[in-house]
């Protein structure tokens, strides 16, 4: 398949360099105390999995509707734009494409920033085990990398750019010199948020609509859940210890990342790509009833890790009831991330039930050849 990229606008840029700021640190105590975080990283070295081998690849991916979605699951359906050109089966299928097109390549940017905050996490960071634990975190990042590229260069043939949104949250993040950024931007608002969406597209696609997409998410998230855990267990340690100030800058670090992640799936340069009527396309994102639930329920998994780590305010609070989110304060986080490793084991043990099967139906077709000609093995050549 030929891959498409969508072309840059001017402003963009083919790379991000963001200045390296902050201090490497290195420990010369080796003896480890944290037992929650080296329990982390042993779960992190035992369930690495291979994007090679575990996803069934050998899947076909219908382009004209890569995850089995209903039409009025679109998120410009019933706009002016909708109505001009839906009845249109080519038109349909291109927006289908475009759109999980543009939800796969922003999951492959966000993969890459996990990556570098990650190593970042390993070289700034000054307790042991949180080096020990992010190294797995490195790990995990490059095959998510590896299984959103493959995904989109091979199954969809056509790649985004990263969007503006999450490129200015990402440059952010970086820029800080304080350790504890690449936690906050990353661990807990980039992959909250992600984590939240790939849920969504998990269980949007489950019961064999798209079997592929499904076990690529399933899997990439019990990865996310152990990253999210543990931006959880080392920031909720350091906040308890900050100033009130020093909590201040962080909090308002976390609305102005929080406004800039809730425009970011507005889409304005998928339908520019596309070529409709960008304002009209806008309006409808915006005012959709389903599409604002689907955008509320991607901080379903953030709202809560903010108050668990004490970043929770009166401020942030009124920040996020602005947005509509204050609802999931109260969510029970552990609950959630526990249910992603279920659906993930889940995932796993179908793989290879149907690796299995796969088996039995070649050992099967081998034995009917046989039996087809005759099942005669004797040595025809004259004495």
């Amino acid at each position: 398949m030929d891959m498409h990229t969508v072309e840059l606008t001017d402003a963009e840029a083919p790379t991000l360099q963001v200045p390296a700021t902050g201090e490497a640190r290195m420990t010369w105590e080796y003896d480890v105390s944290d037992e929650r975080l080296m329990a982390l990283y042993q779960r992190g070295k035992e369930r690495q999995w291979d994007a090679a081998s575990r996803i069934p690849w050998e899947l076909e991916v219908d382009r004209g509707n890569p995850l089995g979605q209903p039409e009025k699951l679109l998120p410009i359906y019933g706009s002016r734009t909708w109505e001009r050109f839906g009845h249109d089966r080519r038109f349909v299928s291109d927006l289908f494409l475009h759109t999980t097109a543009w939800q796969f390549s922003q999951f492959l940017h966000g993969e890459q920033g996990a990556l570098v905050c990650a190593s970042r996490i390993v070289e700034t960071v000054p307790d042991l085990e949180s080096k020990f634990y992010a190294s797995t975190q490195v790990v995990d990042e490059a095959r998510h990398m590896e299984a959103y590229s493959r995904f989109v260069n091979d199954k969809l043939g056509l790649l985004y750019p990263i969007n503006p949104a999450l490129r200015e949250l990402l440059e952010q993040t970086l820029a800080d010199s304080r350790w504890d950024m690449p936690y906050l931007g990353m661990q807990v608002l980039i992959e909250g948020l992600a984590l939240a969406a790939f849920g969504l597209l998990r269980d949007a696609t489950a019961g064999g609509t798209a079997p592929l997409p499904h076990a690529l998410l399933a899997y990439v998230m019990q990865d996310e859940a152990r990253h999210v855990a543990f931006g959880r267990l080392s920031l909720r340690r350091l906040y308890g210890e900050l100033s009130s100030a020093e909590l201040k800058d962080r909090q308002e670090f976390v609305i102005e990342g929080s406004r800039l992640l809730f425009r970011r799936f507005r889409g304005d340069e998928m339908w520019e790509a596309l070529g409709l009527d960008r304002a009209d396309c806008v309006a409808t994102v915006e005012s959709s009833p389903s599409m604002r639930a689907f955008r509320s329920l991607l901080f379903s998994r953030v709202v809560p890790a903010l108050r668990d780590i004490g970043l929770w305010s009166e401020q942030v609070a009124a920040a996020y009831e602005q947005l509509g989110l204050v609802e999931y304060a109260t969510y029970d986080l552990d609950a959630l991330m526990a249910r992603d490793e279920n659906i993930a084991r889940t995932a796993e043990r179908e793989q290879r039930e149907l690796t299995v099967r796969k088996a039995q139906v070649a050992e099967t077709i081998a034995v009917g050849a046989t039996a087809g000609r005759g099942g005669d093995t004797t040595d025809d050549t004259e004495d």
